[in-house]
């Protein structure tokens, strides 16, 4: 293996660990704004890693997409636990909404900054430099891919947590009702959907996005 190659692994290793730890962690600060020190108390807003790792979503899964040379990596850290009903009772299903979509804002600002940064990183001068410019780019598609797949509006995912609260609070009661049907079977939906050709077309996004933050 290449000194190049090992610090290509590096870097997106640690690329994947900022954007996906950084993104629960945001779920629980959000949701600390509100008035819940659930993730507070328990510790989960330190920025260490090793209390958010989830061996599947943070370790396995990256790897087995690296192994089979995937075009990009993505994964996801233990889910921040949140009291999401103090969060509804000081702010409303605004507040939820927010809670449910601040680990794909942080993602999408992490992305845009990776991207603003990555041609000041270009052509590196050393070894630090390449490492330098290989985790920004990695930031940026690692993730533009966290904030598009975290928007499928499948549950678990936010983007399904954010639908659910946002018909509440139009008053959209049978649609809720069904939708929170589909929750027991959110993970195996999700799952057949990522080895479908349906996944190329939920993702397609991130290209679009990734044409609009990178310069020309």
């Amino acid at each position: 293996m290449s000194e190049l190659e090992i610090l290509k692994i590096v870097a997106s290793v640690l690329a994947l660990v900022v954007a996906v730890v950084g993104h629960e962690i945001m779920h629980g600060w959000v949701a600390y704004r509100y008035g819940d020190t659930t993730a507070k108390s328990l510790g989960r807003l330190s920025i260490n890693p090793l209390r958010h790792i989830d061996p599947v979503g943070t370790i396995l899964v990256p790897g087995m997409l690296y192994a089979m040379q995937a075009p990009f990596l993505f994964g996801w850290a233990k889910p921040v636990p949140i009291d999401m009903n103090t969060v509804l009772r000081n702010g409303g299903y605004g507040a939820a909404i927010a809670v449910s979509l601040a680990g794909i804002t942080y993602n999408l600002v992490l992305a845009v900054l990776a991207a603003t940064l990555l041609p000041l990183a270009y052509p590196p001068q050393s070894l630090m430099g390449a490492f330098a410019y290989l985790f920004l780019a990695q930031s940026v598609m690692i993730n533009v891919v966290l904030a598009v797949f975290n928007l499928w509006p499948i549950p678990p995912l936010d983007g399904s947590q954010a639908l659910r609260f946002f018909a509440a609070k139009m008053g959209w009661r049978s649609f809720v009702e069904a939708y929170e049907k589909i929750y027991p079977y959110g993970m195996i939906l999700l799952f057949a959907i990522l080895f479908t050709p349906l996944a190329q077309i939920l993702f397609a996004p991130v290209g679009w996005i990734l044409k609009l933050i990178i310069p020309g």
